[in-house]
């Protein structure tokens, strides 16, 4: 049975983009969700977004308006993790 799964991007962004396009193999599914930080855009981050959104059609959700993606309030998204069977933190 899949399961829904959030990752949380905060301090090691780059460490949890590489880990949201590997959970894609256990065809569950992923959403992403960047928090309070702009992302910072070179060549390793981009290409994983890229993947995450254009290959993979995960949604991306952000609490900065800075981030070009699905904008969110923190206590919105706070109501969403609620419906996520697994949360991992980066």
């Amino acid at each position: 049975m899949a399961k829904k799964v959030a990752i949380l991007v905060r301090n090691r962004e780059g460490e949890a983009l590489r880990m949201a396009v590997g959970a894609t193999l256990a065809d569950d599914e992923i959403n992403v969700f960047i928090m309070d930080k702009e992302i910072k855009h070179n060549e390793d981050n981009d290409l994983n977004l890229e993947t995450l959104t254009d290959l993979l059609d995960v949604k991306i959700f952000s609490n900065n308006p800075a981030n070009p993606y699905t904008q969110k309030s923190t206590e919105e998204i706070a109501r969403m993790l609620s419906e996520y069977d697994v949360i991992i933190p980066y």
